[in-house]
């Protein structure tokens, strides 16, 4: 399986890799189903950070897509109930469980440049990967300061969540690109559809 066709598809834009996998979901937080296959996971992996570029991914099946699936509905369910204030102990009990597996192994070894490059100690496994994930919810949930950032995005049919760490916290959008320039370009639509020429001017 080709690792890493498609990249250039995602965002990352979120500021946290649970909530970009969050972001690729057409759940709570989510606008469409961009995990649409096993490819396209393995194309996620590489480009979230998870796999280095090369890796062998050929392991990656409809498997992987279901259990990554889940652990994006459980993320999403327990940071929405989070910033809505209640519980979603079902939620957090799967993301604790997935959290408490072991994380892939790194280590560094000599490119042909001669420069160090990141690889993984071992095969990508499923469960590793899922638990790195996993964590990440974990410490954002269990970390005050970046608790507090966490947002849900004000762009109109947008409702991702991001990390807010714009001094002041005053960030609105979750990408000031793409969300925030379309309500820029839509708030000058209204205010030239506001401004008319008075009927006895036009000649």
């Amino acid at each position: 399986m080709a690792a890493g066709k498609g990249s250039h598809d995602w965002r990352f834009d979120c500021g946290r890799l649970c909530l970009d996998l969050v972001a690729t979901g057409n759940g709570t937080s989510g606008t469409c189903e961009l995990l649409d296959g096993a490819d396209r996971l393995a194309g996620w992996l590489v480009a979230a950070g998870l796999v280095p570029e090369g890796t062998s991914l050929d392991a990656v099946d409809d498997t992987w897509l279901t259990s990554f699936r889940q652990l994006r509905t459980g993320v999403d369910r327990l940071l929405t109930a989070e910033l809505d204030g209640r519980g979603a102990d079902g939620a957090l009990e799967r993301v604790n469980e997935l959290a408490a597996g072991a994380t892939p192994g790194v280590q560094a070894v000599r490119a042909r440049n001669g420069l160090l490059v990141r690889t993984l100690s071992a095969e990508p496994a499923c469960a590793a990967l899922l638990a790195a994930v996993a964590r990440d919810a974990v410490e954002l949930l269990t970390d005050p300061v970046a608790r507090a950032g966490l947002r849900r995005c004000e762009g109109d049919n947008c409702s991702r969540l991001y990390l807010d760490t714009s001094r002041g916290h005053r960030r609105r959008w979750c990408s000031s690109e793409v969300c925030g320039n379309r309500e820029r370009v839509a708030r000058h639509r209204r205010r030239a559809a506001a401004v008319t020429v008075p009927a006895d001017r036009v000649t």
